[in-house]
Protein backbone atom coordinates (compact mmCIF):
# COMPACT_ATOMS: atom_id res chain seq x y z
CA UNK A 1 0.00 0.00 0.00
CA UNK A 2 2.74 2.22 1.09
CA UNK A 3 4.49 1.87 -2.91
CA UNK A 4 1.65 2.57 -4.28
CA UNK A 5 1.07 5.99 -2.65
CA UNK A 6 4.53 6.47 -3.29
CA UNK A 7 4.03 5.07 -6.94
CA UNK A 8 0.77 7.74 -7.22
CA UNK A 9 2.88 10.57 -5.88
CA UNK A 10 5.97 10.47 -8.64
CA UNK A 11 3.14 10.11 -11.33
CA UNK A 12 1.61 13.53 -10.11
CA UNK A 13 5.03 14.98 -9.32
CA UNK A 14 6.28 14.27 -13.34
CA UNK A 15 2.22 15.14 -14.72
CA UNK A 16 2.84 18.48 -13.27
CA UNK A 17 6.77 18.65 -14.22
CA UNK A 18 6.69 17.70 -17.89
CA UNK A 19 4.06 20.17 -18.89
CA UNK A 20 6.10 23.03 -16.83
CA UNK A 21 9.20 21.53 -18.88
CA UNK A 22 7.54 21.85 -22.26
CA UNK A 23 5.87 25.83 -21.12
CA UNK A 24 9.86 26.33 -19.88
CA UNK A 25 11.57 24.71 -23.76
CA UNK A 26 8.93 26.76 -25.94
CA UNK A 27 9.44 30.10 -23.64
CA UNK A 28 13.61 29.24 -23.97
CA UNK A 29 13.24 28.85 -28.09
CA UNK A 30 10.89 32.19 -28.25
CA UNK A 31 13.42 34.56 -29.89
CA UNK A 32 13.06 38.16 -28.43
CA UNK A 33 12.67 41.28 -30.87
CA UNK A 34 15.48 43.27 -30.89
CA UNK A 35 15.57 47.34 -30.72
CA UNK A 36 14.76 47.94 -34.57
CA UNK A 37 12.26 45.47 -35.27
CA UNK A 38 10.33 46.44 -31.80
CA UNK A 39 10.73 50.67 -33.17
CA UNK A 40 9.36 49.55 -36.58
CA UNK A 41 6.15 48.89 -35.05
CA UNK A 42 5.58 52.53 -32.82
CA UNK A 43 4.01 54.57 -34.39
CA UNK A 44 4.14 57.84 -32.17
CA UNK A 45 5.35 59.19 -28.50
CA UNK A 46 3.15 56.82 -26.88
CA UNK A 47 4.25 53.95 -27.77
CA UNK A 48 7.99 54.86 -26.27
CA UNK A 49 5.99 56.28 -23.39
CA UNK A 50 4.53 52.48 -23.12
CA UNK A 51 7.07 50.38 -23.52
CA UNK A 52 9.40 52.97 -21.04
CA UNK A 53 6.39 52.57 -18.33
CA UNK A 54 5.94 49.23 -18.56
CA UNK A 55 10.10 48.15 -19.08
CA UNK A 56 12.03 50.74 -18.02
CA UNK A 57 13.56 50.93 -14.08
CA UNK A 58 16.30 53.80 -12.97
CA UNK A 59 19.75 52.10 -12.58
CA UNK A 60 20.70 53.42 -9.54
CA UNK A 61 24.01 50.85 -9.05
CA UNK A 62 24.78 52.78 -12.39
CA UNK A 63 23.68 56.31 -11.24
CA UNK A 64 25.79 55.87 -8.17
CA UNK A 65 28.84 54.61 -10.65
CA UNK A 66 28.93 57.84 -12.48
CA UNK A 67 27.69 60.42 -9.60
CA UNK A 68 30.04 63.43 -9.35
CA UNK A 69 31.67 62.67 -12.89
CA UNK A 70 29.48 64.20 -15.43
CA UNK A 71 27.52 62.68 -18.50
CA UNK A 72 30.84 63.32 -20.34
CA UNK A 73 32.74 61.02 -18.76
CA UNK A 74 30.45 58.25 -18.54
CA UNK A 75 28.77 58.28 -21.70
CA UNK A 76 25.18 56.95 -22.47
CA UNK A 77 24.52 53.70 -23.65
CA UNK A 78 23.22 52.96 -27.25
CA UNK A 79 19.23 53.13 -27.53
CA UNK A 80 20.02 49.11 -28.69
CA UNK A 81 21.52 48.83 -25.02
CA UNK A 82 19.21 50.39 -23.27
CA UNK A 83 16.45 48.63 -24.98
CA UNK A 84 18.32 45.20 -24.03
CA UNK A 85 19.27 46.18 -20.60
CA UNK A 86 15.89 48.21 -19.84
CA UNK A 87 17.27 49.77 -17.86
CA UNK A 88 20.00 53.38 -17.29
CA UNK A 89 20.26 56.61 -15.92
CA UNK A 90 18.29 60.07 -17.25
CA UNK A 91 21.12 60.48 -19.55
CA UNK A 92 20.54 56.71 -21.02
CA UNK A 93 16.53 57.52 -21.06
CA UNK A 94 17.33 60.68 -22.66
CA UNK A 95 19.12 59.85 -25.40
CA UNK A 96 17.26 56.33 -25.88
CA UNK A 97 13.89 58.71 -26.40
CA UNK A 98 15.41 61.11 -28.78
CA UNK A 99 16.79 58.43 -30.91
CA UNK A 100 13.50 56.29 -31.03
CA UNK A 101 11.25 59.13 -31.65
CA UNK A 102 13.18 60.69 -34.16
CA UNK A 103 13.34 57.42 -36.38
CA UNK A 104 9.61 57.20 -35.62
CA UNK A 105 8.55 60.68 -36.80
CA UNK A 106 11.36 63.30 -37.68
CA UNK A 107 8.77 65.88 -37.31
CA UNK A 108 9.12 65.21 -33.40
CA UNK A 109 12.54 67.52 -33.72
CA UNK A 110 13.26 65.53 -30.49
CA UNK A 111 16.38 66.86 -28.47
CA UNK A 112 17.78 66.05 -25.13
CA UNK A 113 17.60 68.88 -22.59
CA UNK A 114 20.36 69.69 -20.01
CA UNK A 115 19.00 70.77 -16.50
CA UNK A 116 21.58 72.40 -14.02
CA UNK A 117 20.41 71.91 -10.61
CA UNK A 118 24.10 72.00 -8.70
CA UNK A 119 25.39 73.00 -6.41
CA UNK A 120 21.54 72.33 -4.99
CA UNK A 121 21.29 68.68 -6.64
CA UNK A 122 22.36 66.27 -9.14
CA UNK A 123 21.84 67.55 -12.59
CA UNK A 124 19.19 66.16 -14.88
CA UNK A 125 18.38 65.02 -18.74
CA UNK A 126 15.13 65.20 -20.48
CA UNK A 127 13.82 64.75 -23.64
CA UNK A 128 11.90 67.32 -25.34
CA UNK A 129 10.05 67.07 -28.76
CA UNK A 130 7.35 68.45 -30.43
CA UNK A 131 3.79 67.84 -31.31
CA UNK A 132 1.40 70.49 -32.96
CA UNK A 133 3.78 73.15 -32.39
CA UNK A 134 3.76 72.13 -29.02
CA UNK A 135 6.96 71.01 -26.63
CA UNK A 136 6.57 68.08 -24.29
CA UNK A 137 9.04 66.71 -22.38
CA UNK A 138 9.56 62.90 -22.21
CA UNK A 139 11.38 61.76 -18.15
CA UNK A 140 11.83 58.31 -17.71
CA UNK A 141 15.34 58.78 -15.51
CA UNK A 142 14.71 59.64 -12.63
CA UNK A 143 14.41 57.63 -9.37
CA UNK A 144 10.99 60.28 -8.35
CA UNK A 145 8.01 58.97 -9.85
CA UNK A 146 5.70 61.95 -9.65
CA UNK A 147 8.28 63.28 -12.27
CA UNK A 148 7.93 60.25 -14.56
CA UNK A 149 6.15 60.57 -18.04
CA UNK A 150 5.00 62.71 -20.56
CA UNK A 151 4.48 66.53 -19.67
CA UNK A 152 2.87 68.98 -21.34
CA UNK A 153 2.46 70.52 -23.75
CA UNK A 154 4.57 73.82 -22.55
CA UNK A 155 5.12 76.71 -24.91
CA UNK A 156 8.90 76.88 -24.22
CA UNK A 157 11.85 75.29 -21.79
CA UNK A 158 11.27 78.04 -19.27
CA UNK A 159 7.72 76.99 -18.65
CA UNK A 160 9.04 73.04 -18.16
CA UNK A 161 11.58 74.56 -16.37
CA UNK A 162 8.47 76.06 -14.14
CA UNK A 163 6.58 72.94 -13.84
CA UNK A 164 10.07 71.01 -12.92
CA UNK A 165 10.78 73.25 -9.77
CA UNK A 166 7.06 73.47 -9.19
CA UNK A 167 6.52 69.66 -9.06
CA UNK A 168 10.22 68.08 -8.12
CA UNK A 169 10.31 66.90 -4.87
CA UNK A 170 13.85 68.04 -4.00
CA UNK A 171 14.78 70.61 -6.56
CA UNK A 172 13.55 73.82 -6.33
CA UNK A 173 15.61 76.34 -8.13
CA UNK A 174 16.55 75.27 -11.29
CA UNK A 175 20.09 76.57 -12.40
CA UNK A 176 19.70 76.84 -16.08
CA UNK A 177 17.79 74.30 -19.04
CA UNK A 178 19.09 74.14 -22.30
CA UNK A 179 19.48 72.12 -24.93
CA UNK A 180 22.43 69.09 -24.92
CA UNK A 181 24.55 69.48 -28.12
CA UNK A 182 25.99 65.84 -27.45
Amino acid sequence: MKFQIQKQARISKLRFLFPSFLILLACATVPLKTYEETISQWRSFKDVARWMDRHFTYDMARYKETEGKGPLLSPPRTPEETFRLKSGICYDAAVFAKETLNRIDPSYEAKVVFIENRPYAVNHFVCSFKKEGKLFIMDYGTPYRNMVGVHGPFNSLEDYKKFYERFHPNVKRVQSIRYWES
